[in-house]
């Protein structure tokens, strides 16, 4: 199956070699039934993989959070026969790009090679995902390297902010722990070994290949790479939880100049039917940058802070709209006063037409920007899939975008932005307790 792929993104190389590009997305499926999503482009000898499965650093068992991300971490620290040294040297002398990373319900990975090495950089792949090591050396090393992370994070406001925030908005829920020491300490090489074959399933998968490959070749390398992992895998369900409606403000308190805040509230989820609504809406308020409501409000007009901004962030199981400013400590309650009152706009009268069409005009004129590489390329073939968005989004998307009016933006901000159910948090030293 095909469906077009079109984009005007004048000036870019690779396989964006003209202002108006047209390319092809073709499903390929292996005899196994192991599905890709293929873009050939035969000007470059080069191959870019990008794939995910269905779970994440939500399903670290209690007590043991940071297990997934070690795992990730540990995957191109040996497999098969070769160890680390000689895993990654192989992955050297051929130079071959590979990695994998976790977040919240992902497992993912990335692989970049020259046609070439084509079949030795997938064989790689598959050795890791199906025969990694986890050699009592390499899992100690990360271990440190893990642990020297956290003791950062822990003098970072940031860090502290956006965990706390997590922590309140989804309490006991699997979305609000944290890794720590403790945490990290209490995994041990026996909980990493078996974590692969238990987590990774071909029903949680998906693939996204864009290069110098053709359909065949790759329906090959699909099932030599990929077929032997677990077509299923059973695991504790994660529920869907709502953040609290409750708004209330958490202080941090830090001897630093600068508080660093952070807020949310219940979102919506990527395949809500007011998605796209919220997506120009949020780019009006506090996600265009310094064409933003908040930015104009908050810096511009009243030099309260350097930056603020707004995002939509649909979970798996949950949908937050989150937001952050960092400010002086006596300019923390102005801040929130002038973002509370650009939510009550925002819900109180319509956007003006200038704003909408700025907003539309900036969504589907950068969308295209972000297919600058294979690489790029590759990883939005793989964010389609994962939610389901279908093989015609990329010729839907523009039109959902443009469907978008100012009476449905309304509607979507009396949803959404209610000021009062914001949970707050605050690292630094602000005056009062901002209650």
């Amino acid at each position: 199956m095909r469906a077009g792929l079109r984009a005007v993104i004048g000036g870019l190389t690779g396989l964006w070699l003209t202002a108006a590009s047209a390319v092809t997305i073709e499903k390929v499926t292996s005899a196994q039934g192991i599905e890709a999503w293929l873009v050939e482009d035969h000007n470059n000898p080069i191959i870019a993989c990008h794939f995910s499965f269905a779970v994440g650093a939500a399903s670290d068992p209690d007590g043991k959070s940071g297990l997934a991300a070690m795992a990730a971490d540990l995957l191109d620290e040996g497999a098969g026969d070769l160890d680390s040294q000689a895993y990654q040297g192989r992955l050297e002398d051929l130079a071959i790009a590979l990695s994998f990373a976790v977040d919240t319900d992902n497992f993912s990975g990335q692989l970049k090679t020259l046609r070439e090495n084509r079949d030795s950089a997938f064989h790689l792949l598959g050795l890791a995902l199906t025969a990694p090591r986890f050699d009592e050396a390499a899992v100690e090393r990360v271990r440190g390297q893990t642990l020297t992370a956290i003791k950062q994070e822990e003098q970072e406001p940031q860090a502290l902010a956006n965990h706390a925030l997590a922590a309140a908005l989804f309490a006991d829920h699997p979305y609000g722990r944290t890794r720590s020491s403790d945490t990290v300490l209490a995994i041990t090489r026996t909980d990493l070994a078996p974590w692969v074959p238990t987590h990774l399933a071909k029903d949680r998968l998906v693939i996204g290949v864009v290069g110098d490959i053709t359909p065949l070749q790759l329906a090959g390398l699909l099932d030599s790479t990929f077929g032997g992992l677990p077509a299923t895998v059973s695991l504790p369900p994660i529920p869907d939880i709502s953040p609290p409606t409750q708004g209330r403000t958490l202080v941090i308190r830090r001897p630093i100049p600068q508080s660093v805040v952070e807020f949310g509230k219940s979102g919506i989820k990527r395949g809500d039917p007011d998605w796209y609504n919220a997506t120009v809406m949020n780019y009006i308020l506090g996600g265009g940058s310094f064409s933003s409501r908040l930015m104009t409000e908050v810096r511009v007009k009243r030099g309260l802070a350097y930056g603020v901004s707004t995002s939509l962030m649909p979970y798996r199981h949950a949908g937050v709209l989150e937001g952050e400013v960092a400010t002086r400590n006596d300019k923390v309650t102005a801040s929130l006063a002038v973002i509370k009152d650009e939510w009550r706009r925002m819900e109180s009268e319509d956007v003006s037409a200038a704003e909408l069409s700025a907003a539309k005009t900036y969504l589907n004129g950068a969308f295209p920007l972000q297919m600058d590489s294979t690489r790029s390329i590759a990883s939005l073939l793989v964010a389609v899939q994962k939610d389901h968005l279908g093989i015609d989004y990329f010729d839907r998307r523009a039109s959902l975008i443009s469907s978008v009016d100012a009476p449905h933006i309304r509607a979507v901000a009396k949803r959404l932005l209610d000021p009062d159910a914001l949970t707050i948090v605050v690292v630094g030293d602000p005056p009062g307790t901002l209650e």
